[in-house]
């Protein structure tokens, strides 16, 4: 699944090249896109239809644009959603979704998703910041979020401090990738109890976060296949960099050891077995 640096990519774009387009005319596909508007697809085209993208914003792993109107697109990739800027003159994709036709000559904007997992909808007034997405806390990179209360909800969480990275009410973006890395570069295991961290300690990860994702976002993400592409198609190339995650076998480039791959949520969690130890067992005390 994208996460924040492939999501920041793609509004980058966005922000880029439909700011300030008027949508002349939109074209539902596929009903399953725009399954949490819950008006249904002619509402969806008519609210929209006419109206001026102003902007491109992003919380987390949703995007935003907002509209003259007030009101706001919602977008969430899903899986395998591509929002892709095309000529109109350019052939349909298999899996195209909804288009909008916009009003400089004839470019489209094309949701694409194989796996129908993402989706759009119309958030009434939310051109500021939409309703349905103001639960999802700040991410590391947005200028407003506060260090020393994610460092406090992080002790007071007790859980694990892999399971803390991946929750979106504490902290947006970081998905099993980026925390891996994270991890790796703070030698700490995913497994690691937060109310055993310190402040420094979790500071010291937020800032690792902070500069994979930064990286990662230079990059243009990560692509380990053609569903994650730019608004114009193209590729990011962070699998590269890659120091933990999707590397089982190979050598830990800081010390050697062959990296590990462990259950995780139904996923993976790849790390260093020399450089981040697991924590011991808490014996239970004797009586």
């Amino acid at each position: 699944m994208p996460e924040l640096p492939e999501v920041e990519t793609v509004r980058d774009g966005l922000a880029r090249w439909v700011t300030g387009r008027r949508i002349v005319a939109v074209e539902v596909r596929h009903p399953r896109a725009i399954r949490r508007h819950v008006a249904g697809p002619e509402h969806f085209a008519a609210v929209l239809t006419g109206r001026t993208i102003v902007g491109a914003r992003r919380r987390g792993k949703y995007l935003w644009l907002p509209l003259d109107s007030g009101d706001a697109i919602i977008g969430h990739l899903g899986m395998s959603g591509q929002l892709l800027v095309q000529p109109a003159e350019a052939a349909d994709e298999t899996h195209l979704r909804v288009r909008f036709t916009l009003d400089d000559g004839g470019s489209q904007l094309r949701f694409v998703d194989q796996r129908t997992f993402g989706g759009l909808s119309v958030s009434e007034g939310g051109a500021t910041l939409p309703a349905e997405i103001a639960h999802i806390a700040r991410d590391p990179m947005d200028p407003e979020f506060s260090d020393p209360d994610f460092v406090a909800a992080v002790r007071r969480r007790r859980t694990e401090i892999k399971r803390a990275l991946l929750d979106q009410t504490l902290i947006s973006g970081v998905g099993n990738i980026y925390a891996d890395e994270a991890l790796w570069r703070a030698k700490l295991h995913g497994t690691r109890p937060t109310e055993a961290l310190t402040g420094p300690a979790i500071t010291r990860l937020l800032g690792h976060v902070r500069d994979v994702l930064g990286e990662a976002i230079t990059q243009g993400g990560t692509s380990f296949d053609a569903l994650y592409v730019n608004v114009n198609g193209e590729s990011g190339y962070f699998d590269r960099e890659l120091n933990v995650y999707g590397r089982e076998g190979l050598p830990c480039r800081r010390c050697g050891t062959p990296i590990r791959r462990e259950p995780f949520m139904n996923r993976s969690s790849y790390s260093c077995p020399r450089c981040q130890p697991r924590p011991r067992a808490v014996r239970p005390p004797t009586r």
